[in-house]
């Protein structure tokens, strides 16, 4: 069965194009490795040379400027790419990428993700479109950092971990995220994000019951004004 399509269809609508499904069965050389949390994956100014897919948890992207000043670029999680400049003959990385959480990364080297998407056209197609909704997400997140506060941020960050308005199923209950990582990724203090956690659960917009269970009713924090 393609692996693109195993999912079958669903209401008379094409399944959702499965890169894990495709990454598993294609043949394709790569190495698996496991990050612990708040550890660097790869650092600014490393060779780039590789393409990184994340198989399970979180990665921030940020860039330390010559002063010295850091900034959060992006959070990405579980079926997102990173490090994909090295298709775009970057010789160093621009920026350093960090384990939020406990995370598996399925690692590929340039030729061989060169390889497949010269060979793999609806596996190149895909990844294309993916890379345009990356760049439409990462412009969303440094507006959200710059105008929209902590609570709005954090509201957001939940709701983009538990995979909303992702094409695949939202994943509701999500394991539980230390409040020091979501403190990292939204980029404020740690009180701060217990304070508005505490919030959003007796508001009812999360729920603790053996993990961390999403709400769609949270989307009212980042739609609210």
């Amino acid at each position: 069965m393609n692996p693109t399509k195993e999912r079958g269809k669903q209401a008379g609508k094409p399944a959702a194009f499965d890169a894990q499904a495709f990454l598993d069965s294609a043949g394709i050389a790569r190495r698996v490795v496991g990050f612990r949390a708040h550890t660097v994956i790869f650092s600014q100014g490393d060779p780039c040379d590789t393409v990184m897919y994340i198989q399970k948890g979180g990665v921030r992207l940020s860039v330390l400027s010559d002063t010295g000043k850091q900034a959060i670029v992006a959070t990405l999680g579980a079926g997102d790419f990173f490090g994909e400049g090295a298709l775009a003959g970057q010789p160093m990385r621009m920026g350093t990428a960090s384990a939020t959480v406990a995370s598996t990364v399925l690692v590929i080297e340039k030729p061989e993700m060169m390889r497949i998407l010269h060979e793999q056209h609806e596996f190149s197609d895909r990844f294309i479109a993916h890379m345009l909704a990356r760049n439409v997400r990462i412009e969303a997140d440094l507006v959200d950092q710059l105008f929209n506060s902590s609570e709005k941020r954090l509201a957001r960050t939940l709701l983009l971990l538990a995979r909303y308005g992702k094409p695949e199923a939202p994943q509701h209950v999500l394991p539980k995220i230390p409040q020091d990582a979501l403190a990292e990724m939204v980029g404020t203090t740690r009180s701060r994000v217990n304070v508005f956690m505490n919030k959003f659960r007796k508001l009812g917009f999360i729920e603790y019951n053996g993990g961390l269970k999403i709400n769609a009713s949270l989307l009212s924090v980042v739609l609210h004004d």
